[in-house]
């Protein structure tokens, strides 16, 4: 089965209007900034959480609230009014405590845990100290068994690369190196798949995810966006690894392509469609790969993305609407084609109208940057400025 129908809904035939999308940011941007107590904290959302209580980390908590409002300030999509800048560092131990932590050591998860809290209080205040926390963090993530972007190295190799975006430092090309040649050690081969692939030791059990967030497309995102700090050989090497493994899991339909989420799924069964597990999270995490050995497999999930429709759980990144279509923004940048431009712009269309009715029917906006409105008003920006960069996977600092 290469999707299923029933966690998909048609598409609405509004035409694209900017001066909306331009609308709904500046909604979303007021109704997040009206929400925002006077600790620099959300409530969390009853979609994300059974408990009205905050979250703090990037993901789907505070950390990310804030960053969103940043970054789409930096880029001139909308203006703040608040200053959450005396906020981030008190992050830190509330968050450990809500991750299951005691609250006195830190752990370097990038999209739950300090290094992304750290990193977004380096760029409201660049202090030294808190690039040297950033890079011990990076260090002591090395050898994290989870081995995927939310909690693992994988993760961690993201931030050094952005780090070193951001700074030029060489100790950042150097803790990226490291981490890439660990993940390289800890590959394990599949005689029946004839591929690479990491094992996860995550949530109390051993899995092989291949998808966006947990599985191997999400680890190869950042080392092709940092190839170059690679040497040509080693970059080969796993240019010749990745393409294999992505080709050697797709599952085809016709012109339409899928991938199971881990190499234990059967290859026939039933099969997600969204960023986190499914073909538009291959398209985002390998869309800057740069040569055409896996266009045709990018195309023909951006295809079964478009035939699925928008996803019934809403506008948000993750498991959205929103998320969803940025798989067209990265194939009308790498082909140039107008209709993926177009396909995008739809998808945001039926996303503002999903994040309306979800405010009628909650009586409230859905505070998070993965998961909820503030990720979604990104989507929105880069489909006015046709960008393509996903938000804290593409970008971090502006």
């Amino acid at each position: 089965m290469i999707y299923s129908r029933d966690r998909h809904e048609p598409l609405t035939a509004a035409a694209w209007d900017g001066g909306r999308a331009r609308s709904a940011i500046e909604q979303i941007v007021r109704l997040t900034e009206a929400g925002c107590s006077a600790q620099g904290l959300w409530q969390s959302h009853p979609l994300d959480s059974n408990k009205a209580d905050p979250a703090y980390m990037l993901y789907a908590g505070s950390c990310g609230v804030i960053w969103a409002l940043r970054y789409l300030e930096t880029q001139g999509a909308a203006r703040r009014v608040n200053n959450y800048r005396p906020h981030v560092p008190g992050l830190l131990d509330p968050n450990r405590k809500d991750m299951g932590d005691a609250g006195v050591s830190p752990f370097a998860s990038y999209l739950m845990g300090d290094t992304s809290i750290l990193m977004l209080d380096y760029w409201l205040d660049p202090a030294d100290e808190t690039a040297d926390a950033v890079a011990g963090l990076v260090r002591a993530n090395l050898d994290h068994p989870s081995r995927e972007l939310m909690w693992g190295s994988p993760g961690t190799l993201l931030a050094a690369l952005f780090m070193h975006w951001r700074t030029g430092e060489d100790r950042w090309a150097q803790l990226y190196r490291e981490t890439a040649r660990t993940l390289w050690s800890q590959l394990e081969w599949s005689q029946d798949d004839s591929c690479h692939y990491w094992t996860q030791d995550m949530y109390g059990k051993h899995s092989s995810y291949i998808d966006a967030v947990h599985g191997f497309a999400g680890t190869a995102s950042p080392l092709i966006l940092g190839r170059q700090l690679l040497g040509e050989a080693e970059w080969e090497r796993w240019r010749q690894c990745i393409t294999n493994t992505i080709r050697r899991n797709a599952e085809r339909d016709g012109m339409l392509v899928n991938w199971r989420a881990h190499l234990s799924s059967a290859r026939d069964g039933p099969k997600l469609v969204q960023y986190c597990h499914g073909a538009p999270g291959f398209v985002v995490c390998l869309g800057d790969l740069p040569d055409d050995s896996l266009d045709d497999l990018l195309e023909g999930a951006a295809q079964l993305t478009w035939l699925a429709g928008p996803l019934r759980k809403g506008s948000n990144l993750c498991h959205g609407t929103g998320g969803n279509g940025y798989a067209f923004l990265k194939l009308f940048r790498r082909t140039g084609d107008e209709m993926w431009l177009q396909r995008a712009r739809a998808f945001a269309m039926h996303g503002i109208a999903q994040t309306e009715h979800a405010l009628a029917a909650y009586g409230r906006s859905r505070f998070s940057l993965w998961t909820g409105d503030p990720g979604f008003a990104i989507y929105l920006w880069d489909c006015i400025r046709e960008g393509d960069r996903f938000p804290t996977v593409d970008v971090f600092f502006d």
